[in-house]
Parts: C-alpha cells; structure tokens; sequence
C-alpha cells in the first residue's frame, strides 16, 4: 500500500457529535479529521478545544471548512461575509489550524444565488470575487494561514483554467488549492495534468469521485463512492507523488442515499468503508509499481 499520505475525513453526515466522530476516525486507522465549516465555533476557545480533543484521539485537524458566497447582488451580505471570513482565519490562528477551505460562489444549490450570465455577468462576477479575495488574502497573509479554493460545479471557479484565472489575478504564498478531482473531472480536465499544473498551490487535498456531466447533481452527475465513478485514481496518485505533495487526503463522503439506505445512517460504518476503499485505491499505484519491476 502506497504510505507516504495521511487520511482525513469530513464528517458531514451520520454522526450525533464531533467526539463521536473522532472515536470512529480514529478506530478506523485515518491521521486527519477536517471540520466541515468554522460556523460550529463562536470563538477561539471553542476551536482550540475541538483541536485538543482531536489530539487526544491521536488526530491532527488537517483542514477547516468556510465557504461564503461572494457572488451576490446584495453589497451588504457580500461585506458581512468578507468580514466573517477573515474573522474565522483569524480564530483558525489562534488555534493553529493553517489551512481554511473557501469558496468563489455562486452556490448553484442556493436558489437565491444569482445565475452566472443571466442574473450576472461573469466579468462582474469575476469583480466581486477578485475584490474579495484581495481582501481575504491580506487577511490570510497577517494570520499565516492558507487560503485553500476549491473548484466546484456550477461555480465562478470550477475548473483548472477558472481556478488559474484566480490564482493568477491574486498573488499570494497563501492564496492556494483545495484539490477536490471530482469537480475537474466533471469539466473533462485530465486530473493527473490539473495536479501536476497546480503543484505547490495545492495545500489540501478532496477524496471524491464522481461521474457524468456539468448540470444537475443526480440527475447529470453524481457523487459516487470512491472507486465507482470516472476519476482516474491512479494517475492521480502519481501525479500527487510527483509534485512531493505530503498533505493529507481528505475523504468528503456525500452518498446520503447510501448511508442511509445501506449503511441505516451509521457514520461509522461510511468511515470504514472509505478507509478500505482509500487503501484499495492507494495499493493500485504500488501494484503498478511491483510489476513494472517484474517486467
């Protein structure tokens, strides 16, 4: 099996409490667990006592989860969201979690979220996201924490070349990647090619697979389990080895149909089912490897 990565999870589903959660991710073999989103700490005490707990249950918190929408028609909601997102870097500080996951907008599952090019334009879109980031990568850069986009369906940033254009316009050490393959894979961008493009900006990495088309999710595409869907796994992990990246792999299990249909709602039991799947997915690069060397 393939080692030189630590596993991580997002427990969005299937469990009652975060300790729950870190008893199962712990039993089940992972190094990591990310906080889905800051909104579940009003302050920094709060945050820092979720880390120490996590510490207890021999688990690092390999990424912190806060995605605003910056793609809005109201001025007033889009400040307050610049404002809170630099508040929750600097509580990440505080508890000394370095990376933050964010996103561009607009959230194409929020109805009032405007549509790119009928309630916006893009250039506009584009704007407001470019206004926003400079002001949240100031903020980043005096708090030295990562700021870790991550390309989503339906978003202004959705792809390689939708993600370069922000990271091209915004420079900054610490304006980096949230590596999620699925959404890339969705804009038939060679996924091995993207990881290899982005290199050193990529400071967190998605576990997720996915399959069909950009449009609507369960009905053009899917979320699938790990393995089940399109993405090339395998040349993914080397692409991952080739640009030396030594983050975690975070698993984002969203089969909410599975889990509660199959799994009865047990988060548990989608924790272990994913370790099996990641060392199974994982072990294909080292199998490569071995007969490689046989020939």
């Amino acid at each position: 099996m393939v080692t030189e990565w630590k596993f991580s999870y997002v427990p969005y589903f299937g469990f009652k409490s975060m300790e729950e959660v870190l008893k199962a991710l712990s039993r089940s073999g992972y190094k990591g667990v990310e906080i889905p989103t800051l909104h579940l700490y009003k302050n920094a005490e709060e945050l820092k006592g979720f880390v120490e707990l996590a510490k207890s249950y021999g688990l690092a918190v390999s990424e912190a989860g806060f995605s605003l929408d910056f793609v809005t028609l109201n001025d007033k909601l889009r400040r307050d969201y610049i404002d809170l997102t630099k508040e929750k870097i600097g509580l990440a500080r505080e508890a000394l979690i370095d990376i933050v996951k964010v996103f561009t907008g607009p959230a194409p599952w929020d109805p009032k979220a405007p549509k790119l090019g009928k309630d916006i334009t893009e250039g506009k879109a584009w704007s407001l996201v470019l206004d926003a980031y400079n002001e949240l990568v100031d903020a980043a850069e005096r708090s030295e924490v990562f700021l870790a986009v991550e390309a989503c369906f339906g978003m202004l940033c959705h792809d390689y070349y939708t993600i370069k254009e922000l990271l091209d316009s915004v420079k900054s050490k610490y304006l980096g990647v949230n590596m999620d393959p699925s959404h890339y894979n969705l804009y038939r961008n060679d996924v091995p090619w993207v990881v290899r493009r982005l290199g050193n900006k990529i400071k967190h990495v998605h576990m997720k697979d996915s399959v069909g088309k950009p449009g609507m999710e369960n009905e053009d595409f899917a979320f699938c389990l790990l393995g089940e869907g399109t993405v090339d796994w395998k040349g993914f992990f080397q692409a991952l080895r080739d640009i030396g990246y030594n983050g975690f792999l975070s698993v984002e299990f969203e089969s909410v149909n599975y889990l509660n249909n199959i799994l009865g709602g047990d988060g548990a039991k989608a924790v272990e089912m994913c370790m099996e799947q990641l060392r199974k997915l994982s072990a294909l690069l080292l199998e490569t490897e071995l007969n490689e060397r046989k020939q």
